[in-house]
Formats: structure tokens, C-alpha cells, sequence
């Protein structure tokens, strides 16, 4: 369903963010988001001059590379078009996100580093969204692993019995703790994958905690 129909208006700005992410041939992830702003209308800049309707004010980009543990291997900041003649010096600074893992705590990690004087508000409020479409990047890779895991639980509980009975000439075997099944990452994270909800009842029964 689309919005209501607006009162009559005249359309003054755009900001368009694009986030994508991609998996590499070598094994890690790319997660990638450009930002543009633009106006209807001309303005003037200082170091630029006049900026036409259309051209960007802001056109900047970041790529993370990160691995299956969300750790950042390498990451790239671009400033295409900025408002300042100054704002593609702090560029450099994102570096000291390297080895930080897309993880709780996430974004006050990331102002604690690039905050403040020290990094580009705009591609610093990108990096919250980069993170959630890191998650949906990865989350192929991220499930299978868990039922590859919860299917190798499974095989141990089958071959579990024989292993403590051994044999009439053998002690029965000590055998490791056996390691809990996961449920999927996502589970609780909002209202569509609460436990007890229908959902979850569809495509989750195991998880189900509903009625």
C-alpha cells in the first residue's frame, strides 16, 4: 500500500542511499553504500561555485571487506563530491576501523573512532545500516553453517548410544559434551520472528514457543 495522496508540494531535496552487498571469491564479503544528496534548485558554494540542480552536494561511498565473523579485513572510503574542500582529509581515519566486528556495541565503536572532528557524519551514519545489510549479506552462509552444526548434533546423538555401550571387549568410550542445537540469529529480533508467533510456527517449528 502506498502512502496517502500529499497536499500539494514542490519537491526541494534528495537523498538517495544505496546499500548493497556481495559475496567474493575468495571467501570474504563486500558491503558497499553510496550516498547522494541533491537539490531542485541551485546553489552557490564557496570552493565549488555554483552547484546546478542535480549535481550532487554529497556523492560518497565506503565498501567494508569483512569476513564470516563479521571482522572488518579491509574497508575504503571515497568523497566524490563534498560541500568543503576539507571533508575528503578525514577519509584516511576510517582505517582505524579495521579489526572491528560488525557486533553488539557496533555503532559506539564506530564514533568512538571515527566521531566527532576525527570522521564525516554522513558515511558515519551509514555505518548502522551497513551493518544490518551486512547481517542479510551473510545470513546464507550463516545459516547453513548452523544446520550443518545442528546436523552434525544430530549424527552424534545417533551414533551416541553404540559409542558408551562399546564392545564385550572394550570400556564403553568417554565421549565430549554434546553441543546444544542454535536456533537462527534472527529469532526475537522483532515483531514478524517472535518466538510464539506464526512465523516462527511456519518455518521454525523446532523453535516455536508459542501454544
Amino acid at each position: 500500500m502506498p502512502l496517502s495522496q500529499p497536499v500539494n508540494r514542490r519537491h526541494i531535496h534528495t537523498r538517495q542511499i544505496d546499500l548493497r552487498g556481495y559475496e567474493r571469491e575468495d571467501g570474504l564479503w563486500d558491503i558497499e553504500a553510496h550516498l547522494t544528496d541533491v537539490k531542485t534548485y541551485p546553489i552557490e558554494n564557496r570552493w565549488r561555485g555554483q552547484i546546478d540542480p542535480g549535481t550532487p552536494i554529497h556523492d560518497m561511498w565506503i565498501r567494508l571487506t569483512i569476513d564470516i565473523g563479521f571482522e572488518i579485513k579491509t574497508i575504503e572510503a571515497v568523497m566524490d563530491h563534498t560541500p568543503y574542500s576539507i571533508c575528503g582529509d578525514v577519509a584516511i581515519n576510517f582505517q582505524r576501523l579495521v579489526g572491528l566486528k560488525i557486533a553488539p556495541g557496533w555503532t559506539k565503536a564506530i564514533r568512538q573512532r571515527v566521531g566527532g572532528v576525527h570522521g564525516c557524519t554522513h558515511l558515519v551514519e551509514m555505518m548502522r545500516p551497513l551493518g544490518t545489510v551486512a547481517f542479510q549479506t551473510l545470513y546464507p552462509a550463516l545459516e547453513r553453517r548452523r544446520r550443518e552444526a545442528n546436523d552434525r548434533v544430530a549424527a552424534m546423538a545417533d551414533t551416541e548410544p553404540m559409542a558408551r555401550t562399546g564392545t564385550n571387549d572394550t570400556a564403553p568410550a568417554a565421549l565430549p559434551p554434546r553441543p546444544a542445537p542454535k536456533p537462527p540469529a534472527h529469532l526475537n529480533t522483532c515483531h514478524a520472528l517472535a518466538a510464539d508467533g506464526e512465523v516462527v510456527r511456519q518455518h521454525y517449528p523446532e523453535w516455536y514457543t508459542g501454544g
